[in-house]
């Protein structure tokens, strides 16, 4: 069964539509042994590092999360729920994240509007299971002010004001920092693929 995460914040119903849409079994819960039993994870984010991560630790699901993703199991974060991934994030001095990847979240600098909304294109860095059947610079929709750095993992980057990870994959470990669950017809290719493991 695929478990959506709920940690009180999140397009949960959003996510939600889209699993309906392609006619996914799945369950919402923020109960430890429901993650130890899931067969797919997803973690939807929307909101703030800090936050996030107070109730993920609240609700004793730090552990079981990266239990689960140590194990190989299908795990997909969107949006903060790939910013969580890594060690800690400008947007909460001295928040820790689930720490999977090294390094810190960033705010955008520049002249640019921020937060970052709207559609911008994914620029593949390696394949990636996630992006099957779609094309190189399929536009898909953000809203961020916060971004993740460039990695060894990333496997789709995206530009505004810097370059910045979109999609990371290692393993069945994925991560997207768009929105699937708005962006048409390239979001729901993207929960299919993952759907597909």
């Amino acid at each position: 069964m695929t478990v959506i995460v709920d940690y009180g914040a999140g397009n949960l119903r959003s996510v939600e539509n889209t699993l309906e849409h392609l006619g996914a079994r799945y369950t919402v819960t923020n109960q430890p042994r429901d993650v130890m039993r899931a067969s797919k994870i997803i973690l939807p984010g929307v909101g703030h590092f800090g936050q996030m991560m107070r109730v993920i630790d609240e609700l004793a699901l730090r552990e079981p999360l990266k239990a689960r993703i140590l194990e190989g199991l299908p795990f997909l974060g969107i949006c903060v729920g790939l910013q969580c991934l890594f060690q800690a994030s400008e947007e909460s001095p001295g928040s820790r994240g689930l720490g999977v990847f090294g390094g810190s979240v960033r705010k955008f600098s520049g002249s640019a509007r921020i937060p970052h909304m709207g559609w911008n294109s994914l620029e593949k860095r390696k394949p990636t299971r996630l992006l099957d059947g779609l094309e190189d610079g399929a536009f898909a929709y953000f809203a961020h002010s916060y971004y993740a750095p460039l990695v060894d993992d990333t496997a789709a980057a995206c530009t505004y004001m810097h370059p910045y990870t979109a999609i990371i994959e290692r393993g069945n470990l994925y991560a997207v920092q768009f929105h699937p669950e708005k962006s048409g017809s390239v979001g729901l290719r993207v929960m299919k693929n993952f759907l597909e493991l």
